[in-house]
């Protein structure tokens, strides 16, 4: 069901973003877009990993340089019946952690120097046995492939906008040209919205599945949901400087926001989050 569901929900990506090359160019703007849809979808299969690992500048750890980290996920690993990752610490203040890859085969875990100085081994192990849940229900591969294309139909709708109102469509004839000028406008702040929500959707449902799953992989979901409490305190504190298009795939939303941008949150609530995992708890 949920690869069903998963095909469902990139088929629609794909379909807006050949809308909104239509909306630009017609017909050779709609054949343009499914090819870059196509392009990109290749490119986020073969090298979403290292995309965003190179974004972070993320550095891969070695047994020697860091041998705790390395044993915790490779106990994890073993638990879940899972290949041993790679496994990055991205240098920054900020706690945080995210996996990556195409495949449980060809997966990446990376953590923040912040995360490893803010929790203790238990709740580090929560945070772990999350990310792996995410690469056993290879989440890793659709996540990226969600925000590849929802960057770019936001990119495209931005064009539009941007051609909208300097360069207008060229047809004068009883205001047609205001009324197409209109079209592409309205067209690429609904296609913005749309793959903003389409991203969402993705990542809450597949964020309450990654906790259950990591709580059961340590078999214990009080250290994860200690966890969880840390780093909402310590992101709100130091928050990262991160792409909006990646925020989804960190445990917590990396990026600062309240009030109405908290209706666009990547992330189930933090309360609801925790909450379920001391339910498990009980």
């Amino acid at each position: 069901m949920n690869t069903l569901k998963t095909g469902l929900l990139m088929t629609l990506l794909t379909v807006l973003l050949v809308l909104a090359g239509q909306a630009l160019g017609g017909r050779q703007g709609a054949l343009f877009a499914l090819i870059l849809a196509g392009a990109m979808n290749f490119a986020a299969y073969w090298f979403s990993d290292r995309i965003v690992l190179s974004m972070y500048r993320a550095k891969e750890v070695s047994e020697a340089e860091a041998p705790e980290l390395l044993s915790m996920v490779r106990e994890l690993a073993m638990r879940g019946g899972l290949p041993m990752p790679r496994v990055y610490v991205i240098e920054n203040d900020a706690p945080n952690a995210f996996a990556t890859g195409r495949s449980p085969n060809h997966a990446a875990v990376a953590v923040t120097t912040g995360i490893l100085r803010l929790l203790g081994r238990d709740e580090l192990m929560g945070v772990l046995g999350h990310e792996l849940s995410h690469i056993r229900n290879r989440d890793i591969l659709i996540g990226s492939i969600a925000a590849t294309l929802a960057g770019a139909i936001s990119l495209l709708a931005t064009m539009a906008r941007w051609g909208a109102i300097f360069g207008g469509t060229g047809d004068d004839e009883e205001g047609g040209g205001a009324a197409n000028i209109f079209f592409v406008f309205l067209f690429s702040m609904i296609a913005s919205v749309a793959a903003m929500l389409i991203q969402m959707a993705i990542s809450r449902s597949r964020e309450y599945l990654a906790d259950e799953g990591g709580a059961r992989l340590v078999g214990d979901p009080r250290p994860l949901a200690s966890a969880l409490e840390k780093l909402h305190v310590g992101v709100s504190r130091i928050p990262m400087e991160a792409n909006p298009a990646t925020a989804h795939m960190f445990i917590v939303n990396p990026l600062r926001g309240g009030g109405v941008m908290s209706l666009f949150s990547t992330h189930p609530p933090m309360e609801k989050r925790i909450q379920r995992l001391l339910r498990m708890a009980a």
